[in-house]
């Protein structure tokens, strides 16, 4: 038996009103753990996500390192986190490191002068693409909603509607 990932997010946002109102509820979390290398190191940053965090589910801070290795840690079992990533890279590095998911769902990536828009909130990079497509070639739906009662959309369509992949 290992952790019950019940959501495996990306979203550049991180912890916000969509994922404090609806996913977390929805999906019957009992944790919320936000990977990220770079909010670890910034105690302002990880403070404000720790504090904003619904009420009754407890929400840590950690490194991809620490996630990895807590998802095999059997004392870890009983959660039942969302898990939540910045970009498709640190998605892809902690899959890589045996964290099971069928689908990512991704929320919106913000946009910035090395991005190319793919949908109305979603904007990748060449390393994005990249992540994308080992996810595809490994099976893992990419699955584009905002909140859970969206319609789900296949990222893996609109990026090769772009000519990305």
């Amino acid at each position: 038996m290992t952790m019950d990932v019940r959501l495996l997010r990306i979203d550049s946002r991180l912890l916000h009103g969509q994922v404090t109102t609806n996913w977390a509820k929805a999906i019957h979390v009992n944790r919320i753990l936000v990977v990220s290398d770079r909010v670890a190191r910034d105690l302002t940053r990880k403070t404000l996500i720790v504090q904003a965090a619904p009420p009754g589910i407890r929400t840590h801070v950690v490194t991809l390192e620490k996630m990895i290795r807590i998802y095999h840690d059997p004392r870890f079992n009983v959660l039942k986190p969302m898990i939540l990533v910045e970009n498709a890279v640190d998605a892809r590095c902690i899959v890589e490191g045996g964290i099971r998911v069928d689908s990512i769902n991704i929320g919106a990536i913000s946009f910035d002068n090395t991005r190319v828009m793919v949908t109305d909130a979603i904007a990748v990079n060449a390393a994005d693409v990249e992540a994308f497509k080992w996810f595809h070639d490994h099976g893992i739906k990419l699955d584009v909603r905002k909140v859970s009662n969206d319609s789900s959309k296949n990222l893996w369509k609109a990026l090769s509607e772009k000519g990305l992949v």
